[in-house]
């Protein structure tokens, strides 16, 4: 086997995992688009099915500028949600509202005075 036999053979196994690539974006393109009904989304996957080089080139023209438009909501959507989450678990206590807490465990005698020193020092520092 010689250099360009090899140099052919990666050449398709791009194009392959390539076309795999973009029929696997139009999958999941499908299934996000909310305007698409249960018809539509099953005609299309039968196409893809079927007649799957021209059907991605098809959706691809046709529907293109809307699967970047899903794809930038979707990641917003998505950070959103994280930030959120973030700050919801991370909490934005203050120094005063750690202290206080702490105080309150202390009055309670869940600290020490010890340890009530040691998250106040903390506390003020950070």
């Amino acid at each position: 086997m010689d250099i360009w036999s090899w140099v052919a053979w990666f050449f398709w196994v791009f194009v392959f995992v390539a076309y795999l690539m973009v029929v696997f974006s139009i999958i999941s393109d499908i299934f996000r688009d909310q305007s698409l009904n249960g018809w539509l989304r099953a005609l299309w996957i039968i196409f893809l099915i079927f007649v799957p080089f021209l059907t991605a080139l098809v959706y691809l023209i046709a529907r293109g500028s809307g699967m970047q438009k899903r794809s930038i909501e979707q990641a917003t959507a998505i950070r959103k949600e994280q930030d959120a989450y973030i700050r919801a678990t991370a909490g934005s206590a203050s120094p005063a509202d750690e202290i206080a807490k702490a105080k309150t465990l202390l009055d309670s005698g869940a600290l020490t005075q010890a340890e009530f020193d040691a998250v106040k020092a903390k506390a003020l520092a950070g």
